[in-house]
């Protein structure tokens, strides 16, 4: 199981040069699990996609669609207060604290390419490359 930050589902559903490492994440661990926090900022993604990187409505909607359809029985609540507590300790936003509340109370890694999560909690947060070697490293030494 592990937290899927809302840039790691971007690269899932919208191709680019990170979308296969998204893949090859998926592949490692299906079990994903996000905070209801994700639908907000993945939609403010998609706004950035059409507005910048000239994607259609169309096709917004269509990623947005898949991505709910993904997603939406994979939300987990968390703690709020917890995460004000998260944020405010790491001194981090209380959205990235929201996905990193979620990891900690799951005992499970945040895949995130959030440079500032992964050097203030690297105990709970890795990279997609982070997870796919741990990942390998474990199947070699017959860990899970």
């Amino acid at each position: 199981m592990i937290v899927a930050d809302t840039n790691l589902i971007a690269y899932l559903f919208i191709a680019g040069d990170k979308t296969e490492t998204a893949h090859q994440v998926y592949q490692q661990d299906r079990d994903w699990c996000v905070p209801p926090l994700w639908r907000h900022e993945f939609l403010n993604v998609l706004a950035k996609y059409i507005r910048y990187e000239g994607s259609s409505m169309a096709e917004a909607l269509s990623i947005w669609q898949n991505s709910v359809q993904f997603l939406s029985y994979r939300e987990r609540p968390i703690n709020l207060t917890d995460a004000l507590q998260l944020a405010a300790s790491l001194q981090i936003s209380t959205y990235d604290a929201q996905f990193l509340t979620l990891a900690q109370s799951l005992g499970c890694w945040l895949v995130t390419e959030d440079k500032q999560l992964l050097k203030k909690s690297p105990e709970y947060a890795q990279s997609m490359q982070q997870f796919l070697d741990s990942q390998q490293y474990n199947s070699s030494n017959g860990g899970s």
